[in-house]
């Protein structure tokens, strides 16, 4: 595709201008309920949108060029990745009230994050080539950094057990292990070229990633990063998510404006959804995907056209766009 070779450079689209998108005359599914929250990297704001009526109910200034955000445990509060500064900052979930502002240290540039169920987060802090544990981030905080020693440590999964973190490394196109326990050197793999998504199973037994620049998803041994399955898959897959009964991967592809199925069990691509297409594919530049907590949706941020797509798993059929205004990019959810 001509305009391909641009979107390796896609981080740099954070200077460039979303177009909006009308998002107000589409039905309600039927028994949706929550909040999906949304980070809008080139507004530098963090909006809420209620899910039973698609519209934006609350919108708050952030830091600068937001990117991911986790959920805590309890619903109660959702964190922020601050990628164009050097903290994760915490808001509440009712009323997006920021509570704090955790430093993580000079040219930190906080991406990936995740809020483990242990009630600790953990975040990659690109520009220090590190991952941040953050114990008892509503309390008496304290932050333990672990080198990854690899460039574009973007994003992050980490285990069950929390006894190991994985980062993608798109600066030095591999996969990297940590020892949160140990703290021996961590283990790196090349894995395909410009490696960015990445997802554990639920049983922490297989890690899957995608490279964006491969057109490929790939299963890993989470322990030794020796590859088990290669998976082709759609046009430049940004992302990779699991579903959270573990039974499908779901790459999004972001040149053809799709999402690539991949079924666990087998390694096998077994069907794309078609979100947009192959000629708005600039236009929209789909990034983030997220399941909801059942596994029956999947919202898609479409960064550059100001919206989140909702997508009924089982059928593929685009049911809404949600308003994402500012360039959404990164999402979470509350059921």
């Amino acid at each position: 595709m001509p305009l391909r070779a641009g979107w390796l450079a896609l981080p740099l689209l954070a200077a460039c201008a979303p177009v909006s998108e009308d998002t107000s005359v589409q039905p309600t599914p039927d028994k949706v309920s929550g909040a999906l929250f949304v980070a809008g990297k080139f507004g530098n704001t963090l909006a809420k949108v209620d899910l039973s009526t698609g519209e934006e109910v609350l919108r708050v200034d952030s830091c600068a060029n937001p990117h991911e955000l986790a959920t805590s445990p309890d619903d109660k509060h959702v964190a922020l990745a601050c990628y164009g500064g050097t903290s994760v900052d915490i808001f509440r979930t009712d009323t997006l009230a920021k509570i704090k502002s955790i430093e993580l240290g000079e040219n930190a540039r906080p991406h990936g994050i995740v809020w483990h169920p242990n009630g600790n987060l953990y975040s990659t802090a690109e520009g220090r080539q590190s991952v941040f544990v953050i114990r008892d981030p509503l309390g008496e905080t304290e932050t333990f950094e672990y080198s990854t020693g690899k460039r574009g440590s973007h994003m992050i999964a980490v285990s069950p057990d929390t006894q190991h973190a994985w980062t993608t490394d798109l600066g030095d196109k591999t996969v990297t292990r940590i020892d949160l326990v140990t703290r021996r050197a961590p283990l790196s793999a090349t894995i395909g070229e410009e490696p960015e998504g990445i997802a554990l199973t639920p049983d922490g037994e297989t890690l899957w990633v995608s490279a964006r620049g491969s057109d490929m998803a790939y299963a890993l041994d989470p322990q030794s990063l020796k590859r088990i399955k290669d998976v082709p898959v759609g046009d430049f897959p940004l992302r990779i998510v699991l579903r959270p009964q573990g039974d499908y991967a779901v790459t999004s592809d972001l040149a053809d404006g799709g999402l690539s199925v991949i079924d666990t069990a087998t390694g096998a691509k077994v069907r794309s959804i078609a979100v947009s297409s192959r000629d708005e594919a600039e236009a929209k530049t789909q990034v983030t995907i997220l399941f909801s907590p059942d596994g029956e949706r999947i919202y898609v941020a479409e960064t550059m056209a100001n919206t989140i797509a909702e997508v009924d798993f089982e059928t593929g059929e685009v049911l809404r766009r949600l308003p994402g205004e500012g360039g959404g990019d990164g999402i979470a959810i509350i059921e």
